[in-house]
């Protein structure tokens, strides 16, 4: 845990969490101190277990973030259980494996790409992240300080070849991040993005890559460290801007790109 980092009276919720990048953000949030209410829509199992261990810190919730009465009831039962709200982590998002298990070396033609897996994706990945802030924005607001922090892509990989809609969904999730960051100027509540920097060792990476790819994956564990930053109150007033957690010194809050 980083030593600036002072988490203890916080609540977090972060969805997505059940492998990979959330189960990490998850981890981290609670070994800093944080209460954290941990949603999948599926494979609940070591949420689960986490949550047996750590009853007093951890709450699992089965939810789907594309739709607005699980987003609220999500909120409802942090508030429940906690009493408060001030942080939340947009991590739940589908990849390019929904639309094809090839993806890495057979790119898929946007015009190729099934209608419905396209809807699904961009429902998961653009209004899933709106339909969690629009819910849990209002607790933070009514106490003057917040934290949203919507997971991220590289710029590249956003543009790079059959990569839609994985891309353009990114690509509307960073700008959703900017124009709320506006909106709540003045509220005490902050809106910024985060990315690994590279491609990581989730669920997202499908099984069938050549060694040299696997052995050049991020571990999810390196998202920490800018995620607790962000979430602390030493970020105060850091807000609209993109963290890149390659690029991320330690301590120091840089490793930002406008």
């Amino acid at each position: 845990m980083n030593g600036y980092v002072d988490l203890q009276d916080r609540t977090a919720i972060v969805t997505g969490a059940s492998r990979g990048l959330g189960l990490a953000i998850a981890k981290g949030l609670m070994d800093a101190g944080c209460r954290v209410v941990c949603t999948a829509s599926q494979k609940l199992e070591e949420l689960n277990q986490l949550s047996s261990s750590h009853p007093d810190s951890v709450m699992a919730i089965r939810a789907d973030v594309t739709d607005p009465d699980d987003c609220q009831r999500v909120v409802d039962l942090a508030m429940k259980r906690f009493g408060r709200l001030e942080i939340l982590v947009n991590n739940a998002g589908r990849g390019m494996r929904t639309i094809s298990e090839k993806f890495m070396t057979e790119p898929v033609k946007f015009w190729q790409t099934d209608i419905n897996a396209w809807k699904r994706l961009i429902d998961t990945n653009v209004n899933g992240p709106f339909l969690m802030a629009r819910s849990a924005v209002v607790p933070m607001i009514d106490a003057g300080w917040g934290r949203i922090i919507n997971i991220s892509m590289n710029y590249e990989t956003m543009k790079r070849v059959g990569f839609s809609p994985y891309g353009p969904s990114k690509a509307a999730l960073e700008s959703e991040t900017v124009i709320w960051a506006q909106d709540l100027n003045g509220t005490g509540v902050t809106v910024n993005s985060l990315l690994p920097g590279g491609a990581t060792r989730t669920g997202m990476i499908p099984d069938a890559i050549s060694d040299t790819i696997r052995i050049k994956l991020l571990e999810p564990e390196i998202i920490v460290p800018p995620l607790l930053y962000l979430a602390s109150n030493v970020s105060d007033g850091v807000t609209g801007r993109r963290f890149v957690a390659t690029l991320w010194p330690g301590t120091e809050p840089a490793g930002w790109q406008p």
